[in-house]
């Protein structure tokens, strides 16, 4: 290993023509790229307010998650921007709460599982003893 590494000689191949391609056969009956047929509908409406409801009862979510435990909540739904803004203000106060909150817990969470964590003095986990 001295010379490096090891290459596979390269024979020359009589029978090679070049790189494969595809072979063109010339197609009379060709009409060009496949389109859909379009059938008129006499009785299509274009409608713009299709999506608009008056009145949303109820929302749905269809979602896929790794991790459980994940909650959804302060959802809005709203076409004005003066509304999203309002609601955004009151999300943020009420959000910087919750996260000083949750800070808070874990922080008391770990002392008291620093606090109940057996003392383990023996530095020297090894159960193996000294053999002569």
């Amino acid at each position: 290993e001295e010379d490096g590494e090891w290459e596979a000689p390269m024979i020359d191949n009589p029978e090679y023509k070049g790189d494969w391609t595809v072979k063109k056969i010339s197609n009379p009956a060709y009409k060009g790229v496949w389109e859909a047929k379009k059938i008129a509908n006499p009785e299509y409406v274009d409608d713009d307010e299709l999506y608009k409801f008056a009145d949303f009862g109820f929302i749905g979510f269809d979602l896929w998650q790794v991790k459980g435990g994940t909650i959804f909540d302060n959802v809005i739904i709203t076409d004005e921007v003066a509304e999203a803004d309002k609601f955004l203000a009151k999300w943020k106060s009420l959000s910087e709460v919750e996260k000083t909150k949750k800070k808070e817990e874990d922080d008391k969470k770990a002392e008291e599982a620093k606090a109940s964590a057996p003392k383990d003095d023996d530095k020297d986990d090894d159960d193996d003893e000294e053999e002569d």
